[in-house]
């Protein structure tokens, strides 16, 4: 038996399993790198994957076939790559962290100088270890275990939150909310969950031309009110008003994710401080020493250990490369192959999106790269295209 044959069997039987799993959160697919912050929410908006209900033909681009593993600390056994495939057709995992699933993005317009951006997911079926689309929903969650998933149908915002048997592709249970939602974030430890809420659809936005920018902040009421704390096993729920002002600061889509403890929920800036983080009930606390400086548009945040956090994009002479810190201090402790840190593999890797050096900043591809090596392990071909372009796929992680 080879490793890949362990790799699977594990893989079956953690879904097989009769524990009910915990939930993760996947608010990853909205991370954007720090040069987009300061972009229009149009433009944020198509970078953190929003795109159309219409069934969109994705292209099958092959690239990277003769790539080969470097033989020091990514030489692992664990990783499943599938360098010739983009979008990915076949399971992609590194260690304990699976791609679960992925969505690609169109733009619908509409009248008013507006455009509807929706979601279209395809979601790993863990019995043939392949990606299969799934139109319905608008927003997707996946739990560690690969079992079960939290959906949104696809008018947004919705009145209700699904949680789907990933096997049986069926919701087995409908959790309805009060205050209409726009996304869903599951706690650590899976009981709990944040759903943000909206008095309208965070996915359309307003295509600004000329100097419609710099009046950018009073050009569109925002329509974030808050969040609800969700009992994941009760479906009982509290809501809280968190003001949005006049949207200064924020996106048109700014949603809410779990602290590293799971005992808060923060939300991300486009001004300083970067990010607020709030009790259950709503109040606005101080953020935890070991969060302090992290962004919240880097998705990878903490190592499991606690002692690194994924950094800011830096770059210069044709390569770029990623800050590793210290979560307390800040203090850069090492830099790291990649041009977005997405997730943290083990206390020694992450995976990222990176481009060939030199190369369009948009053509890149999924690699494990870590701290203190120059070189990376490719588990994706190469996305193509220019940002937000059809096709352009972003990746939803969870633990397995």
């Amino acid at each position: 038996m080879n490793v890949d044959d362990l790799v699977r069997d594990s893989f079956h039987e953690q879904v097989a399993g009769s524990a009910p799993p915990p939930v993760d959160f996947a608010d990853r697919v909205l991370a954007v790198r720090r040069r987009r912050r300061a972009r229009t929410i149009a433009s944020v908006a198509a970078a953190t994957a929003a795109v159309v209900a219409v069934a969109v033909a994705v292209p099958r681009l092959d690239s990277g076939k003769n790539d080969v593993r470097p033989a020091n600390v990514l030489d692992h056994d664990d990783l499943i790559a599938h360098p010739d495939q983009t979008p990915p057709r076949d399971m992609i995992a590194a260690g304990n962290v699976v791609l679960a699933a992925y969505c690609t993005a169109t733009s619908i317009k509409q009248s008013g100088g507006r455009h509807t951006a929706v979601r279209t997911y395809w979601l790993l079926d863990p019995r043939t270890r392949t990606y299969e689309k799934a139109p319905k929903w608008s927003f997707v969650a996946i739990a560690p275990g690969l079992r079960t998933a939290a959906v949104l149908e696809r008018d947004l915002p919705a009145t209700r939150i699904g949680l789907l048997d990933l096997r049986t592709r069926k919701v087995e249970r409908w959790i309805p909310v009060q205050h209409t939602v726009g996304a869903v974030a599951f706690s650590p430890d899976g009981r709990t969950l944040v759903a943000t809420t909206y008095k309208k659809n965070p996915d359309v936005q307003v295509t600004l031309s000329g100097d419609q920018s710099s009046r950018w902040p009073n050009y569109q009421e925002p329509g974030r009110t808050g969040f609800s704390i969700v009992d994941v096993a009760s479906g009982t729920a509290s809501w809280s008003k968190v003001s949005s002002g006049d949207g200064t600061g924020l996106n048109d889509r700014q949603d809410f994710g779990f602290s590293r403890d799971g005992k808060l929920v923060y939300t991300g800036l486009t001004t300083e401080p970067g990010q607020r983080f709030y009790d259950f009930r709503g109040a606005q606390v101080p953020t935890p020493a070991s969060e302090k400086h992290l962004r919240w548009y880097v998705g990878a945040r903490l190592s499991p250990n606690g002692r690194l956090a994924a950094g800011d994009t830096e770059g210069g002479g044709g390569t770029v490369a990623s800050e590793i810190l210290d979560p307390v201090t800040g203090r850069r402790t090492a830099t790291v192959r990649g041009q977005q840190l997405l997730a943290w593999v083990d206390d020694k890797r992450l995976i990222a999106w990176d481009i060939t050096p030199g190369s369009n900043e948009f053509h890149n591809r999924l690699v494990v790269v870590a701290p203190g090596s120059d070189k990376e392990v490719p588990l994706s071909g190469f996305r193509g295209g220019r940002d937000g372009a059809d096709g352009r796929w972003t990746p939803v992680f969870a633990e397995r």
